[in-house]
Order: C-alpha cells, then sequence, then structure tokens
C-alpha cells in the first residue's frame, strides 16, 4: 500500500499543473485558446513558435489536464479543459504576479499604465450600461476570434483596421474596448489611438476570456471569417 497520504496525493497532481504554467509559451498558448479551439498549425502561427515546440507545449498542458483535444477530420483541435476553471486560475496567477513580483509590476507602469492611466470599467458595471444602450462595446481582436465567441453587442474592429474605420465609431458615446485578457496590448493600443482623437473611451478590466467565464452575455457570429494572425 502507498504510504502517501490523501493531502498529499493531491499535492502531487496540483504541483503537476503548477509545473505545466512554468513557461512563459504555454501560458500564451492558454491565452490563445481562451478566444476559442484551435489546430497545432493555428497555435504555432500566433505564437511564433514552430510546430514541434507548440505540439510539446501543448502535450504538457494536456498531461495536466489544462486543455483537451477533438478531431475534426484530418485536424486536432485543442480547447481549454474548463474555461471558468482554467480563466480562473490564469486570473489568479496574474493577480500574485501584479501583487508579489517586481518586474511584473515595473511592465505594468512602464507599458500598460503609461497607455491608460484610467480605471478600468468592472464587467458588472459593462453590462449594467451595456443594457441600458449608454455604451458601445468595440471588440478589437482579430476576426476569427471575434467569430469564435464575443461579448454580446460587440462591434468588431481589429486593432489593424481601426485608423481607416474610425468613423463606425460613435462620436458623443463612451466605448468601452476589449481584447483577448488583461495582458493583452490591443485595447490598451486602441484606447490610445481613440483618445488622441477625442473619442471618449476606457477598456474593459481584463478580455472576452473572463467575461464568458463569468457567464456573462456572449454572442458567436454566423459566418465563416479568413483567419487572421496577430500576436
Amino acid at each position: 500500500m502507498s504510504s502517501c497520504s490523501p493531502k498529499q496525493a493531491i499535492f502531487a497532481s496540483l504541483a503537476e499543473v503548477a509545473q505545466a504554467l512554468g513557461h512563459h509559451h504555454r501560458l500564451e498558448l492558454l491565452e490563445h485558446l481562451g478566444q476559442g479551439e484551435r489546430s497545432v498549425e493555428d497555435l504555432s502561427a500566433r505564437a511564433k513558435l514552430n510546430f514541434a515546440n507548440t505540439s510539446r507545449h501543448l502535450q504538457i498542458l494536456r498531461r495536466a489536464r489544462l486543455v483537451e483535444t477533438r478531431r475534426n477530420g484530418k485536424r486536432v483541435l485543442y480547447s481549454l479543459a474548463g474555461d471558468v476553471e482554467v480563466v480562473s486560475l490564469m486570473h489568479a496567477l496574474g493577480r500574485v504576479g501584479e501583487r508579489n513580483i517586481a518586474e511584473v509590476g515595473r511592465v505594468m507602469t512602464d507599458f500598460f499604465h503609461a497607455r491608460d492611466a484610467l480605471e478600468p470599467v468592472a464587467r458588472t458595471e459593462l453590462l449594467t450600461r451595456l443594457q441600458a444602450g449608454l455604451v458601445t462595446v468595440l471588440d478589437v481582436r482579430p476576426e476569427d476570434e471575434f467569430a469564435q465567441g464575443h461579448v454580446a453587442g460587440a462591434l468588431n474592429i481589429p486593432i489593424d483596421e481601426l485608423e481607416r474605420r474610425l468613423k463606425e465609431l460613435p462620436r458623443r458615446r463612451e466605448i468601452i474596448a476589449y481584447c483577448r485578457g488583461p495582458y493583452c496590448i490591443f485595447s490598451f493600443e486602441a484606447v490610445a489611438e481613440l483618445r488622441t482623437r477625442g473619442y471618449l473611451v476606457r477598456r474593459l478590466e481584463d478580455g472576452y476570456p473572463e467575461w464568458k467565464a463569468a457567464g456573462l452575455p456572449v454572442e458567436v457570429s454566423d459566418r465563416e471569417p479568413a483567419i487572421s494572425i496577430r500576436s
């Protein structure tokens, strides 16, 4: 009989999960999978990794039960193994890092806060204002990510198209921008650009995966857009 106590057995399994999170490429892959299921080839292009490395990282995540797979013809598609739990785990990791790791705090101050020092909009506040018709919600992720799921009622203008599509945005109503998550630069770039042009704009506190994990209203597009890749 094993001498390992129930508590030790649980901690051993949790340590495997923690070890799987212990690489920045795997954290980025989880962020991409938070937008929707992806093939290895797609994830490789988005994370700018070669196929072999992407596959290896995904296998580690799969062994830790952080991702799961399904077959679609000859393709293997990966997705998060429990959106709510994995997104919550990533959120908790970020909060601990921001509080306790000096380098994380420095990057947040020098890069993110320098582009947007205003307090972001909480999810509950956005939901209330969206239902009252008081704001325009702007999703600045690529079109194919928007198609897989987005905040209900959001307008999609990918960050690369923002400058030429400014006329689609209201001048007299507040705009709330969001993207892939709390460390995705797209919404910060959008807010900075729109403010220089006189728009009233703020950011959502995090991104689409957190909104979905909170059980808030989401929509899926009917049409299949061309895949657009930007990290």
